[in-house]
């Protein structure tokens, strides 16, 4: 056997990026996607448009949104996405922050890998840095007491800046905290928030100024039987699973009918059933019916010969949330309710809104479960009202669970920045390096909301570290007039966990794209995107 033989491990025509060059390509797929979204952050971010291939349009500046309408295909990129994504889902606001901070990291590591500092020590540095950035926040966090609802409108109309007018957004606050604080329930651990319970309801027509909050749910569905009453005062609500209709044999059962008699007696005992169900309904006072099956033809005339107001195939998360809403329990079976199993309301209606027509359940006593019916003049608008809306019942859910706030403005980012360039000088080695990179980074945040703002940069950071070297921790700045001032003040507030879970996101995904350092794509991707095993899209 010859010495000189070939030893093949990947397949011809296969691509890979090895070490430096692996990096550079990761590092400028990340730097490439925070610098899209860059331009979006702060009250005054400006708007994308993003357009599919149907022509759809989406209008936004809500960074979780842009990326995950953009069809990204670098995996580094993809990771970007991530990091917003996890944002979302942990606190619903501060995405474009953990993206571009991602960005600001990586950019910063490549300085240091042109010094031939090895990405490990980098990655070392920057963990450190971003304990203590944690550290320094969770010490001058401040405590809010949950019952105070001056400061939760606060958080909500820092949260909602830059989305809307004024003067409706001043109606939107009072709507997004007495909304959470409806849901929030008190527990032994704490507070404790399901966002769920807070169904978001959109209907283009009207302005957003016509946007409400209903103490209760609405549901997309109409009464079944146009006899029946359009308004129920007071209502006894019976939630129910199983079907109004006539028992069905089993599957395999055959009925034979050979004369008209016994035709007609079987008619009969189906409306003998189907009226015992109805006689049943009324006789423990349920003047109001939601089913989450069918309801049968002739059973949806007694009901409205009873005058109970009854609704049909009610999708199963409206059934959960009509129940904590009105108290109701769910019945699956109709011969074993009781007066108990009922659900009470103050008004349940149908109304038309948008030329369709509704059921309002209003007025619940108690409701655990609310609903926010969103108006706007068009489609894209009530769309971005309810983006809006969702950052702000993310970030009161955090306050409200943690208690700890901050203030806005770039204040806690240029504080943070400030401590670790302290604790970087404490650190021997190279890792000091990765450390005050950090720390430049963080900085990032403040220099883009004074270019977002049309503000020079450099003059904005320079007063801004003087200012905190002074001992002003909340000093920021204030986009409107271009000054200095103290964030807290001026009322602009953000939960901690919008800041911890940002810089813990970044880092960790900095940290990961940095330790990369070979890339291999498999050779044969067809054109189709069904790739084989292994391969990499983008590359």
């Amino acid at each position: 056997m010859a010495d000189n033989q070939p030893i093949f491990i990947l397949p011809e025509g296969y691509k890979r990026q090895i070490g430096k060059d692996a990096q550079r390509t990761n590092i400028m797929a990340a730097k490439i996607v925070a610098e899209t979204i860059r331009t979006t952050l702060g009250p005054k971010g400006m708007d994308k448009m993003l357009v599919d291939t149907l022509g759809d349009v989406v209008i936004t500046n809500d960074g979780v949104t842009i990326l995950k309408e953009m069809e990204i295909e670098h995996p580094a990129a993809k990771m970007m996405v991530e990091i917003a994504e996890t944002q979302e889902e942990e606190v619903g606001d501060g995405t474009t922050t953990a993206v571009i901070l991602a960005g600001e990291l990586l950019k910063r590591a490549e300085d240091l890998l042109d010094q031939e500092i090895h990405p490990t020590i980098i990655a070392h540095g920057f963990e450190m840095a971003a304990d203590k950035a944690a550290e320094v926040l969770d010490k001058i966090a401040i405590k809010v007491d949950p019952e105070d609802t001056e400061m939760l409108e606060k958080i909500v109309k820092t949260a909602m800046t830059g989305k809307g007018s004024v003067a409706i957004r001043e109606k939107l606050n009072q709507i997004i905290v007495t909304a959470v604080k409806e849901v929030a329930e008190k527990t032994e651990e704490g507070i404790l928030i399901d966002i769920d319970n807070i169904k978001l309801e959109k209907k283009t027509g009207g302005g957003v100024g016509d946007t409400e909050l209903i103490k209760g749910i609405t549901i997309d569905k109409e009464r079944v039987h146009s006899e029946m009453p359009k308004v129920v005062k007071d209502a006894k609500i019976l939630v129910i699973e199983a079907p109004l209709e006539a028992k069905e044999t089993d599957s395999d059962t055959q009925i034979r009918i050979n004369t008209p008699e016994q035709l007609k007696a079987f008619i009969e005992e189906e409306e003998r059933q189907l009226r015992e169900m109805v006689e049943k309904i009324k006789s423990i006072g349920a003047n109001v019916v939601f089913c989450q099956k069918g309801i049968d033809d002739i059973a949806q005339h007694f009901l409205a010969k009873e005058g109970i107001y009854a609704c049909r195939r009610v999708k199963r998360s409206d059934i959960e949330k009509l129940a904590k809403a009105t108290g109701a329990k769910i019945v699956s079976n109709i011969e074993d309710i009781s007066e108990n199993d009922l659900g009470f309301a103050g008004l349940v209606e149908e109304k038309k809104i948008a030329g369709e027509a509704m059921t309002f359940v209003r007025n619940c006593k108690n409701p655990k479960a609310v609903t926010i019916l969103i108006r706007g003049g068009t489609e894209h608008v009530v769309d971005e009202v309810e983006r809006a809306i969702q950052d702000a019942i993310g970030d009161l859910a955090a306050v409200l669970e943690n208690s700890k706030i901050v203030a806005g403005g770039g204040a806690p980012e240029i504080e943070v920045a400030r401590e670790i360039r302290k604790f970087a000088a404490s650190l021997g080695g190279r890792e000091q390096l990765a450390a005050q990179a950090f720390a430049d980074a963080m900085e990032s945040i403040p220099r883009t909301l004074a270019e977002n703002a049309g503000l020079d940069p450099i003059d904005m950071l320079v007063n801004l570290k003087a200012a905190h070297e002074e001992g002003k921790i909340w000093a920021g700045i204030d986009i409107h007039n271009g000054k200095i001032i103290d964030m807290l003040e001026a009322d602009v507030i953000e939960p901690l966990k919008v800041k911890t879970q940002a810089i813990k996101s970044a880092s960790e995904v900095a940290i990961m794209i940095l330790r990369i350092d070979d890339v291999i794509a498999a050779g044969k991707l067809s054109k189709d995107n069904s790739q084989p095993q292994g391969g990499m899209p983008g590359m």
